[in-house]
């Protein structure tokens, strides 16, 4: 049921350890919201360009961006929040001259989800 997306800049593809990071945060997101490790799905989709600011180079963007359904409080979605954005700092090289920008969010999945 979570259904996680995660945008990232092109830049990072060499420093981005995209696949540990997805088998890192899914026990995390497991027992955080109570659900199954085998109900997460993590994709990532890679963004050739990003821009930051008025920043003509040197910046990168990973957005992590984790839907559930219904039902978790915002304290428990804050809990998560955070907790995502330490992992990634995990999985993330450091990168020569580059500066990345990270976030998350955890939302509920619209009315209209279903799964087949």
């Amino acid at each position: 049921m979570p259904q996680i997306t995660v945008d990232y800049s092109a830049e990072l593809d060499d420093s981005f350890d995209r696949r540990g990071f997805a088998l890192a945060l899914h026990p995390v997101i497991a027992e955080t919201v109570s659900t199954r490790i085998a109900a997460c799905k993590s994709r990532f989709h890679r963004a050739d360009d990003f821009v930051v600011g008025d920043a003509e180079a040197g910046d990168a963007v990973v957005n992590v961006s984790i839907a559930l359904l219904p039902g978790r409080t915002p304290e428990v979605k804050a809990q998560l929040t955070e907790a995502v954005l330490a992992l990634l700092a995990g999985h993330l090289k450091p990168a020569d001259g580059l500066t990345v920008h990270a976030s998350a969010e955890v939302r509920d999945l619209d009315a209209s989800y279903r799964k087949g």
